[in-house]
């Protein structure tokens, strides 16, 4: 059908609008809760935590596949505990160019972002079971 945006297939697919904007919302969320438990992360305002988010999102499809890539085998050793430090990094990547557009987003060195990312991935992860559920 021509001129229809959200069809049956694009729901079930990864980079549909829907599946984007629940992404999203989960990594919003993850991000709220570990500004509110995490004492070295501050998130001042609504804007900065939106376009925090929508930072994150983007250096998530950038960098993600070309740390998970490099650090192979690391994640392998470990057993994926690697993981975690990735998105430590990651997290630190969206605080530094948060910092650089001048948004009230800052994360007071590793161990705050350690605890974020780590909250953020139960998130994640606890929205992830949830939805395929249903």
């Amino acid at each position: 059908m021509r001129g229809q945006v959200w069809s049956s297939q694009s729901v079930g697919s990864p980079f549909s609008p829907t599946a984007l904007l629940l992404r999203f919302i989960i990594n919003l969320a993850g991000l709220f809760l570990a500004d509110m438990a995490v004492p070295g992360i501050i998130i001042d305002d609504m804007e900065s935590l939106l376009f925090g988010t929508a930072i994150f999102a983007v250096v998530n499809i950038l960098l993600r596949p070309i740390a998970t890539f490099f650090t192979f085998c690391l994640i392998i050793l470990t057993f994926g505990l690697f993981v975690l430090v990735i998105n430590t990094a990651l997290l630190g990547a969206t605080a530094w160019v948060a910092g650089q557009l001048d948004l009230a987003f800052t994360i007071d060195g590793f161990w705050s972002a350690f605890f974020g990312a780590l909250i953020i991935s139960v998130v994640s992860l606890i929205a992830s079971t949830v939805i395929r559920a249903r």
